[in-house]
C-alpha cells in the first residue's frame, strides 16, 4: 500500500509498476524539490546513473513548500521512465 502525504483522508489502492530490469537505456528524471543541498545529492547520482547507462533528465521545483505544478509533473511524466525526488535539507 502506499500512503500519499498529502492530508489523505481515505486510503486508495494504487497498483505498483513492474521494476526495470536494468538502469540502461531508462530515461531518469532526478527531481530537485528546491532545498537546500538536495542538488549535491542528485549531482552524484546522476553521476551513477549516466554511468549504468541511463540517461538523465533534471528538473527542480519553484518551491519546497508547495507541489510541483502542473506543466512540471507532466513534463516529468511524458519524458521519463523512472523518477527519483531528492528530499535533502
Amino acid at each position: 500500500m502506499i500512503l500519499d502525504p498529502t492530508s489523505e483522508k481515505k486510503f486508495t489502492s494504487r497498483e505498483l509498476l513492474a521494476r526495470p530490469t536494468g538502469l540502461s537505456g531508462q530515461t531518469i528524471g532526478l527531481l530537485d524539490i528546491s532545498k537546500a543541498r538536495g542538488d549535491i545529492f542528485l549531482n552524484q547520482l546522476e553521476s551513477r546513473l549516466t554511468a549504468a547507462g541511463a540517461k538523465v533528465l533534471r528538473f527542480r521545483k519553484p518551491t519546497f513548500t508547495k507541489p510541483a505544478p502542473v506543466d512540471l509533473r507532466h513534463e516529468i511524466a511524458t519524458k521519463c521512465t523512472l523518477v527519483i525526488e531528492a528530499l535533502a535539507d
